[in-house]
């Protein structure tokens, strides 16, 4: 029998959707033999801590990213931390180019940090976003973000090949030159028919300032509510705090099984319209309201397109309040769409076969 092969798990800290949707694939990767080395930076890498704490651990560079308190200028904000982000990937590139000569790694997954590949191991990309929506820009933030792709081995993409699929243009290229390979959704959540014990579940993520608007913005308006509320602000610290302001039960963070478990206890849930909640919800047959973040195109078209195919109603930070909530009425819910990653055929490619 070979050696036991070691990879890097590499999740983007943009938000911690990115780190969840990778706790699946560490899950795996242990079940089929492999060691594991998680690397990330902030709260991202925190939450795998707490969620593997016998795997050993890489902090890489942080990209920063910060949003601004507009949408309007949500573009303009990006574009100024572009030179940055270019310092950030060359940066943890060479880092992983250290790390793999002196460690015995055998491959890398890298989810959304471009300078997290080595040229003389397997080396895959995980992504939902093959094409970058970013208005006016999207035809060139697209094919710059394919040409960062096309420095990895493949390209994994969380979604089914075929409508009706979740990532829609996101996911979905008419031509490609870069091996992609459809894997299925991935969630670290499981449903179970649980008792309703909450009305209301507030799942807060996301860089800052936005973050904390939202969750600012939700206490304005349920405080005073009648129902039973709990909200998730999304801040991985290194102790699990609870505290409360009217009828809004505050948690600052839970591991995935508390939110598994808090999810399916709740009757619906208001969250931002990022893929890995969309494929959270997806595997829990929950009924949502999104709120995109402002300005970011990504979330926008999510919800728009969830909007459309009569699983979830949305609205703009802005306008929110809590009448908002009777749209639901009219939209099915998630519906479960059973999906089996074959794992085994996937990490052949790290086995070189």
């Amino acid at each position: 029998m070979g050696k036991q092969k070691t990879i890097l798990v590499a999740p983007l800290h943009w938000g911690l959707g990115h780190a969840t949707r990778c706790i699946p694939i560490i899950n795996a990767l242990l079940a089929n033999d492999f060691d594991v080395v998680l690397a990330s930076d902030g709260d991202a890498l925190l939450l795998l801590q707490k969620e593997f704490p016998k795997l050993c651990s890489l902090e890489l560079p942080s990209y920063n990213i910060r949003y601004p308190r507009k949408g309007l200028f949500f573009r303009l904000k990006i574009g100024a931390q572009l030179l940055h982000i270019k310092k950030i990937i060359a940066l943890e590139n060479n880092l992983i180019e250290k790390f793999v000569a002196e460690n015995d790694i055998d491959g890398i997954l890298s989810d959304n940090r471009f300078g997290v590949f080595n040229s003389n191991i397997p080396s895959v990309f995980l992504t939902h976003q093959l094409r970058v929506l970013s208005g006016i820009t999207t035809k060139w933030s697209s094919k710059h973000h394919q040409k960062l792709i096309s420095n990895f081995d493949t390209c994994w993409v969380p979604d089914f090949e075929l409508e009706p699929n979740l990532s829609g243009a996101l996911g979905h290229l008419k031509h490609s030159n870069i091996p992609i390979e459809y894997i299925g959704p991935l969630s670290r959540m499981t449903y179970n028919e649980l008792p309703i014990i909450y009305d209301i579940l507030i799942i807060l993520s996301g860089p800052e300032p936005q973050r904390t608007i939202l969750e600012n913005k939700m206490i304005a308006v349920f405080k005073n509510d009648s129902r039973r509320i709990l909200m998730v602000q999304g801040r991985v610290e290194e102790q699990e705090n609870r505290s409360a302001i009217g009828a809004v039960e505050i948690i600052n963070f839970m591991t995935s099984k508390s939110l598994e478990q808090a999810i399916n206890s709740s009757a619906l849930v208001i969250t931002r319209s990022g893929y890995t909640s969309i494929m959270d919800l997806t595997s829990l047959r929950k009924k949502a309201f999104f709120i995109p973040t402002p300005g970011q195109f990504e979330q926008q078209y999510l919800a728009r397109r969830c909007a459309d195919m009569q699983l979830a109603p949305f609205c703009q930070q802005k306008e929110f309040t809590a009448f908002k909530l009777e749209q639901l009425t009219d939209f099915k819910g998630f519906e479960f769409r059973k999906t089996n990653p074959n794992f085994s055929k996937l990490f052949s490619l790290f086995h070189g076969e």
